[in-house]
Order: C-alpha cells, then structure tokens, then sequence
C-alpha cells in the first residue's frame, strides 16, 4: 500500500537523527531537518558521503541533497508542513515532553510526531502534547539506515489509525515493523538486550569471564542462530520431532537452577500453551527437518561471512 507521507521533519541529528536521515534520503524523501547544535549539521554531511558507497550496492536510486534536504533555522520552520516529525532528542522524559508539546504546536494537527525513543512511555511524553492522539514511538536500531527492525509503541491516547498509518511508511522505506500490543518500558529488544547485559555484568564482577569470552559465546554460538530464527524457533527445533513441547517438557526444569541472576516465571500449562502454540505459528506448518535443513544452510553461509569480516 502507498503511504501519503511525503515530507518529512526531523529534529535532532545525532546518531539516530543521521540514520534517519540517510534512510529517507535513499528512500527518497523530501526532508526537513532542525538542531540547535549548528555543528551537527557538519557532520551529517560527513557521514553521507562516508556511507554512500556502500549504500549504493543495496539502494538502486541516487539521492540529491540539494532537492531532498533543507536545514531550517527553527523548528517551526522544519515541521508546520511535515506529514510525519522523527524527533530524536536524548532520553529525557522532561526534555522529551516539552519538546514534543512544541512540535505540536506548530506541526499541521494530523501529523504524526514519532519520537526515538527507546524506552520511554508514550504515555507519558505525550502528556503535553496537542492532539497526542498521533504521537506515537518510533524505536529504530542502529545503524538505522541498514537494519530495518523499527518497533512501534502506541500510548494511552494514541488512535490506532496513526499507528497504521506509521506502519504502512515505515513498511515502505524497507523497514521491519513491529507493532507491540501494549507499551512496555524498554518495548521488547532493548529489554532483551538489557537482560542479556546484566547477566554479562555479573559473570564478569564475579570473575568467570572477560568480555571478550563473553562476547565470543554469542558470536561463534547462539548468536549465528539468533540471527535467523531467533529465540523461539531455535529451541522449538531443539526439542526434535516433537519440537517446543518436547522441549519445553526435557529443559523447562533448568529454570530453576542457579544459572542465571534473573528469576523465571512458573512455567505452568497457561505459560507453555503460548510458547507452543507461538512458535507452531512461526513454523508456518514446515516440519523440524525442513527447517533444520534451512538452518544448517544458512548457518554455512553466515559462516562464510563471518570468516571474512570479522574484526
């Protein structure tokens, strides 16, 4: 489906405001951009032209910054004619709240303001907002104009009808939505990720690894896999021909040994029923042999890849 999202605001050019940035260029938008650090906009250009030749081998158009982009000296020059605002100011719920209450005061009213951020509620930051009804989250992953997860979090007051409108853009410029059911601080991959650091940070404050041997046990082991099929559909094909019931009936006691900091939930029929029935859906019907085979071809390849790029 076509999105009606043609110009588009951005504030605040830091990392994330740069990835944003290059991503709608090579998807070519037209784009506003705004921050009051007169600077960033010397390094914006800087990382344009650093990414542009290996940009070109997965983007077929080229970009013309002279048509595309315009710096504005106030915000409310950047966004009163922007259909869409990707605000990316730092992780400040104050900061964020009277920020998003000034764009939308002088954004058009059916705007959708999306904000960077990556664990805030949208509740909460859309408090002082005019028309909060369209403020959504917007949570990318950096390099943001490569990997393509953007995770989408309505607040209290959002109309769902801004979250679809957002989902068919963001769908658009090649990006992988996912639409979380409810808010949640940290939404979904920075609390994975989150659980994962602070288990590491307490192997290493006890003494049982250096970061590099951490970092080594992802690489060369769980991380190949998680890069394909995740979590879920990893271990459903750990439990053979049966799949995730079997194993979820062979590991399930493991939770309750010492082997992590974090507490798990009891893993009662309700719980194992989602997991199960979860990841039959994922599986789309395809048995444990056709997806380990998929799995062991993908893994040579990636192999292949790691072995020539790793630093």
């Amino acid at each position: 489906m076509k999105s009606s999202i043609d110009n588009i605001a951005v504030i605040g050019i830091g990392v994330i405001g740069t990835g944003w940035i290059i991503r709608f260029l090579y998807n070519q938008k037209k784009i506003k951009v705004y921050d009051p650090n007169i600077e960033q906009k010397k390094n914006l250009l800087k990382e344009i032209k650093r990414v542009e030749p290996t940009l070109k081998k997965i983007y077929k158009k080229k970009i013309n910054l002279l048509k595309q982009l315009e710096f504005s000296k106030s915000l409310k020059d950047a966004v009163k004619n922007a259909d869409l605002i990707q605000e990316n100011a730092p992780e400040n719920e104050n900061l964020k709240k009277n920020l998003i209450k000034e764009i939308s005061e002088h954004s058009k009213i059916n705007s959708i303001i999306a904000s960077s951020s990556s664990g805030l509620l949208p509740s909460k930051i859309q408090s002082k907002c005019k028309n909060p009804k369209r403020l959504i989250i917007a949570h990318p992953f950096n390099p943001v104009y490569l990997l393509p997860l953007v995770e989408l979090v309505a607040g209290k007051q959002t109309d769902k009808k801004f979250i679809n409108k957002a989902n068919i853009f963001y769908s658009n410029i090649g990006m992988k939505t996912l639409i979380l059911k409810k808010e949640l601080p940290g939404y979904l991959s920075d609390r994975l990720q989150e659980s994962m650091w602070r288990e590491s940070l307490h192997i290493i404050n006890e003494g049982y690894a250096s970061t590099q041997d951490l970092d080594d046990a992802i690489i060369y082991g769980p991380g190949l896999r998680w890069s394909l099929m995740g979590t879920f559909l990893t271990f459903h094909l750990a439990g053979g021909k049966m799949g995730m019931a079997h194993m979820l009936e062979q590991f399930g006691p493991a939770l309750k040994l010492p082997w992590t900091k974090l507490k798990a939930p009891a893993l009662n029929s309700k719980l194992k029923n989602k997991i199960i029935n979860g990841t039959k859906k994922q599986s789309k019907n395809r048995s444990v042999e056709n997806l380990s085979n998929l799995r062991d071809n993908f893994l040579i390849d990636l192999q292949k890849l790691l072995s020539k790029y790793k630093v």
